[in-house]
């Protein structure tokens, strides 16, 4: 057997198969909303899943097919399934595991539509989430009861900066028979893996930095296989257990949300992730370093506040996300603050190079503050509580020359 590829040739060639492409080196894009076959014996074979094949663009596609295997494997997973959104991920993977009645214990540092999702939304369906203190991985034990059916994390808060104790916390929750979900865009696979910590299932927001450019907006739910779903606890995993065994999860999730909700990824948006993804180690390796020196300067700048960034000695966070992420870097997504927000929206003017839009993860640098764009609507006590500060900015560190970045961010912060 040949020697298993390495994580930046994966990157580029799994799943590659040009020799039923017509040679193309490219994956195509499988533009078509349905699939023909040659007789109502063989289709109904396809229906009955005893032949593999393809019937219907919501029920599966081999453009996005592709991308789901790339996935897996970067994540060290055995199975994905990609969707229309990072959003719509999140929502069908947690609807998979939650019934009227249960609860799911969650870290207090949520993305915004994330935690809208958990505290307005599921509450209509009868579902209760505990929000706790990530710093200390004690707070979730002390939640777990016999209605909780998933633990919920963010490998790096957003944008918070938080980076939770993931070993510790899936122990807890393993020994309690408890499945935990990650959302790892922040980090992507690069950086870290998740399931390689214990997590059971992981999460991304594909249109950030697994695309990488800002031009296709997808999600996927990636399936370590690893949790056992025949348990007191998910009784009604039975059939898809019977059907998949140790991947009953991507089984019940595909069958019970995905086709239902029509949640599925464009075959365009699939082929342009593809494409990020095989400059993802290189990319990740610039955004890690600008974003280290970026922190570095800002937070020795008369006229920074503070720095929240994992990767400075004064984060809470440093310790443990040097440990957990081997030393390769600390994400690209930092928050700073100014003397007040008139500061910010002054600075946000100023910068030239940098670019402010509701995004992350993009080769250009982004910024934004928050509490007047993506958090408007929210409470003053709720946006305190997720760590949204009017004072503060968040930055979404490029692939720029670093000396070009911050340039401008110094240039900006002179004049105001």
């Amino acid at each position: 057997m040949a020697k298993e590829w390495q994580f930046d040739t994966k990157a580029i060639h799994l799943g590659n198969r040009p020799e039923e492409w017509l040679g193309a080196s490219q994956v195509p894009i499988f533009q078509s909303a349905s699939y023909r076959y040659g007789s109502a014996e063989e289709l109904s074979e396809v229906f009955a899943g005893k032949k593999p094949g393809y019937i219907y663009q919501r029920m599966g596609n081999p453009t996005s097919r592709i991308l789901e295997q790339r996935l897996a494997s970067l994540e060290q997973g055995k199975n994905a399934i990609v969707f229309a959104s990072g959003m719509a991920a999140i929502t069908n993977a947690v609807l998979t595991l939650s019934r009227a009645g249960d609860e799911i214990i969650s870290g207090d540092s949520l993305f915004m539509s994330t935690y809208l999702f958990f505290t307005k939304f599921l509450t209509r369906f009868g579902v209760k989430v505990h929000l706790v203190d990530t710093s200390d991985p004690q707070n979730f034990k002390a939640r777990i009861n016999s209605r909780t059916r998933a633990i919920y994390l963010e490998t790096i808060g957003n944008p918070a900066m938080d980076v939770p104790e993931q070993k510790a916390i899936c122990d807890i929750a393993h020994n309690e028979g408890i499945p935990v979900l990650v959302d790892n865009t922040l980090a992507t696979p690069y950086l870290f893996r998740p399931i390689e910590a214990g997590a059971d299932i992981v999460i991304h927001s594909t249109t950030k930095f697994l695309n990488g450019h800002g031009s296709a907006v997808g999600g996927a739910v990636i399936d370590s296989g690893n949790f056992n779903f025949r348990s007191r606890r998910f009784p009604d995993f039975e059939q898809s257990y019977q059907r998949a065994k140790s991947l009953a999860f991507c089984d019940k999730l595909w069958r019970d949300n995905f086709i239902i909700l029509g949640s599925f990824q464009a075959p365009l948006h699939s082929y342009l992730t593809l494409l990020g993804i095989e400059t993802l180690p290189l990319r990740m390796e610039r955004h890690l370093a600008n974003a280290q020196k970026l922190a570095n300067f800002l937070e020795g700048h008369g006229k920074v506040e503070w720095v929240n960034y994992p990767g400075l000695k004064s984060s809470p966070y440093n310790k443990i996300a040097k440990k957990q992420f081997k030393g390769k870097g600390f994400g690209s997504l930092l928050t700073f603050g100014l003397k007040n927000q008139a500061q910010c929206f002054s600075l946000i003017r100023k910068l030239k190079l940098c670019c402010q839009l509701a995004n992350l993860g993009d080769a250009k640098t982004l910024v934004i503050h928050p509490w007047s764009s993506q958090y408007l609507s929210f409470a003053e006590d709720i946006k305190s509580s997720l760590g949204i500060k009017r004072e503060m900015i968040r930055v979404s560190v490029g692939l720029e020359a670093i000396e070009d970045i911050i340039d401008d961010f110094d240039r900006a912060l002179k004049k105001i």
